[in-house]
């Protein structure tokens, strides 16, 4: 007898070979496509990996580029996208290898996702829809090893059907309400330029759309604030404000001032209170992500593929889960032991295993893994990306199980001819568990001198503070990925991919995230027009079916269905409008795709510094606007990537850009060979290193 089991990546098919193998592990290879063969319990054993999704969806039929169309089937990813093309080897070795083969195992991750991947490995390649499940939320080699012995005999065919309906919508309004976007153009104005919008990206965009028309129309309001600064007996200083805080009428807040000028301060009130400051809860996708941007400004995206490395290499569990749970099944003591064992973390860990090893877990749950936590196994090679990551994730277990930590606030109330001033001060009298998560928990200090009711202070200065009231903040891309899990649109594994689509297609640009003008045009034509293109309630209205599908509560082909009368009705509104809607978007499309050329000013004649392709070269290189004038201005540029403009030069002055490239880590530069900046630079490897 020989059995196949079907990996997701080869990485961790690697990791499976070695836990399950009864003695060596011979690696087989075809091209750049990798298998391994074992033997476990006397029988041949494959280990065969893909690299993600080995079938794609496509328009079933003639694939003439019109809309609606509502009739797919699944065909290789190899053959309906060039990029793709490297996982054609990878398809031919399960060809190859399911014909050796008498049974079937899925251990291609546990969730919908890696559900698909395995049965459509299963009915389109091996030709068989029986299987067994393996169900693991680490690549630990003792994990590895019960989830095989104990290996389901039926496939999670709830996880599938949830995974294909996903697939099937996402594809269905992404290809259909994209293709009526980019038509529309072309037919106002004979331009094609691919337009796109989908399912969550269409409600994602009008957020963003949203805020961006509260900061635009948002007039800002001067208000004036009193501030003392006070001396004791003792020469230590304290700054008080007055309890009025905001200030609206100037006039008034000058006469309090000339009234206090010169005056004393009384303490006349003194208020303590202690409190506990509980533990962090356990991390799910969301929270690191949050966690690493505010830690390391790791995008989402970033996040997520550093964090499926450590994955992969068996240092934590499975990141892409919602769940803030960490069950006792996972074994505290033996991962916190084998924590104990690197250095680093020694002593915490003999700090955290004398304590009652009860974690402060969170409200949200998941089905099929729990939290985010370290395995305790040694990390051998990690980059400087991944060192982070993974000591952020190993001191944020440890904080779970800490003690609250106690701390106190203290207002001290002081009158100055009669108008009251307050000092707030806080303190952490027992860190606990802030002693473990020090590095990246941000806890204010503010420690005041000790004094008592009637205790009389200096008044050195009164100061008038003007300030104006503040716009609503930009989202960044860590907090617009906690909004849309608030709103439940997207999944925790799609909603960056969904944001970097955004950027890719011009419609947001900035780390602090601006909508262009071209993402301004699409919500407001198709709020216009079509607004159910954009409608959250629609979105999450098939997000809970998904769910319920999920659970076994709801047929997927009734999901299906649903979504394509519904897709039609908007479809058939848009096309009504075809043309109207094209006219409107290619005056935005054009000034966007005009002003993501400039990056800043000139430093000679004050015109605008663009990006120009030489007709002669194809070259990209920095010009002014003003050579027609004769300023010769210019500037190289890597030609490699896209570019971005990321604001001036700490050290120059002259525009920074953003070079993104695909496959690698962004990295920002001044445009200026000579610039201080690059002083540092040796060679490329040093650019990409410092300027990342």
């Amino acid at each position: 007898m020989t059995t196949l089991i079907i990996s997701e990546k080869p990485k961790a098919a690697e990791r499976i070979a070695s836990a399950l193998a009864d003695g060596s592990v011979k690696k087989g290879s075809s091209g750049k496509a990798v298998w391994f063969e074992i033997t476990v319990k006397k029988e041949k054993t494959l280990v065969v990996p893909a690299v993600g999704h080995l079938f794609t969806l496509k328009q079933k039929g003639d694939g003439q580029w019109t809309y609606p169309i509502f009739e797919t089937e699944w065909v290789p990813t190899y053959e309906a996208s060039k990029e793709a093309a490297f996982s054609k080897v990878y398809f031919h070795n399960f060809k190859k290898l399911s014909g050796e083969a008498d049974r079937f195992i899925v251990a291609t991750d546990y969730d919908s996702e890696g559900s698909v991947i395995g049965f459509n490995i299963l009915r389109f390649i091996c030709l068989t829809e029986r299987a067994k499940r393996m169900k693991f939320s680490t690549l630990t080699s003792s994990e590895l090893k019960e989830s095989f012995e104990n290996a389901s005999d039926e496939l999670d065919y709830p996880q599938i059907e949830a995974g294909i309906v996903r697939h099937k919508l996402d594809w269905l309004y992404g290809i259909n309400a994209s293709r009526a976007l980019t038509l529309s153009i072309k037919k106002a104005t004979d331009y094609f330029k691919v337009m796109s919008t989908g399912r969550v990206q269409g409600p994602t965009l009008k957020i963003l759309s949203k805020r961006e028309e509260e900061i635009r129309k948002f007039v800002s309001q001067p208000y004036w604030e009193l501030e003392a600064e006070l001396k004791t007996k003792k020469g230590e200083t304290i700054v008080a404000k007055h309890k009025e805080g905001k200030f609206w009428d100037k006039n008034k807040a000058e006469e309090i001032k000339n009234k206090c000028e010169g005056k004393e301060a009384v303490v006349s009130d003194i208020s303590k209170r202690k409190y506990k400051q509980n533990p962090p809860t356990p991390f799910d996708l969301t929270t690191l992500q949050t966690e690493a941007y505010a830690a390391f400004g790791f995008n989402p995206i970033q996040t997520l593929d550093i964090a499926q490395s450590l994955y992969e290499s068996g240092l934590i569990s499975y990141p892409r889960t919602s769940s803030q749970k960490l069950p006792a099944r996972i074994g505290y003591v033996n991962i916190l032991e084998k924590i104990g064992q690197q250095k680093e973390y020694k002593n915490l860990v003999e700090i955290v295993l004398k304590g009652k090893l009860k974690p402060n877990e969170g409200k949200k749950e998941d089905p099929a893994h729990p939290s985010i936590f370290p395995t305790g196994e040694y990390p051998k090679t990690l980059n400087k990306y991944e060192t982070k990551l993974y000591d952020l994730i190993v001191r944020r277990f440890l904080a779970v199980f800490g003690e609250p930590a106690l701390r106190e606030t203290i207002d001290i109330t002081f009158d100055i001819n009669k108008e009251e001033f307050l000092a707030k001060g806080r303190r952490t009298i027992e860190k606990n568990w802030i002693e473990f998560y020090e590095k990246y928990v941000n806890y204010e200090e503010q420690t005041l001198p000790e004094l008592k009711k009637g205790d009389v202070l200096d008044v050195l200065k009164i100061l008038l503070l003007g300030k104006e009231t503040q716009p609503p903040s930009r989202y960044n891309q860590a907090s617009l990925v906690k909004e849309l899990e608030k709103l439940n649109l997207g999944t925790k594994a799609t909603r960056a991919q969904i944001i970097q689509t955004l950027y890719d297609r011009g419609y947001i640009k900035d780390s602090k995230i601006e909508v262009t003008e071209l993402g301004f045009a699409v919500v407001n034509t198709l709020e216009k027009y079509c607004p159910e293109m954009l409608s959250e309630k629609l979105t999450r209205k098939f997000e809970k079916e998904m769910e319920d599908v999920e659970r076994g509560k709801y047929e997927k082909e009734k999901v299906i269905e649903d979504a394509k009368k519904t897709l039609g009705k908007i479809l058939n509104e848009f096309q009504k409008n075809e043309e109207k809607i094209g006219l409107e978007l290619q005056e935005a499309l054009f000034k966007t795709r005009n002003n993501s050329y400039i990056l800043g000013v000139c430093p000679k004649c004050g015109k605008n510094l663009r990006i120009i392709i030489s007709r002669a070269t194809k070259k990209k290189f920095v010009g002014c606007e003003g050579y027609k004038d004769g300023c010769r201005v210019s500037f190289p540029l890597p030609q490699n990537g896209k570019i971005e403009a990321e604001g001036k030069c700490k050290e120059c002055g002259l525009p920074v850009i953003k070079v993104i490239r695909k496959g690698k880590r962004p990295f920002t530069m001044c445009i200026d060979p000579k610039c201080p900046s690059k002083a540092s630079w040796t060679n490329h490897n040093d650019k990409k290193e410092n300027t990342l």
